[in-house]
């Protein structure tokens, strides 16, 4: 088991510890509980889907809660920034 960081927090008392089945739980990374990389759609670079209604669904994403997820992250994040930017 890892350390709780800046870069890995488990919680492991959450009532939905692990939401993501596709990360060992050993592992799991509970910093993004609410991935900063959802608003990026089809950008975010995780395996997601989209339900009928057209809301994107990251249920069997893993990415943000595995080994490499706070890299993964941060590596994206600019874009993130830069959808939020009021435009010119």
């Amino acid at each position: 088991m890892k350390e709780n960081s800046a870069k890995y927090f488990s919680n492991r008392s959450c009532q939905y510890f692990p939401c993501h089945k596709a990360v060992n739980a050993e592992d799991f990374n509970c910093l993004f509980c609410y991935c900063p990389l959802y608003a990026l759609g089809d950008r975010c670079g995780g395996n997601y889907s989209y339900t009928d209604k057209g809301i994107k669904d990251c249920t069997n994403c893993g990415i943000p809660h595995g080994g490499d997820g706070y890299e993964h992250v941060m590596a994206h994040i600019r874009d993130v920034i830069q959808t939020a930017r009021r435009p010119d």
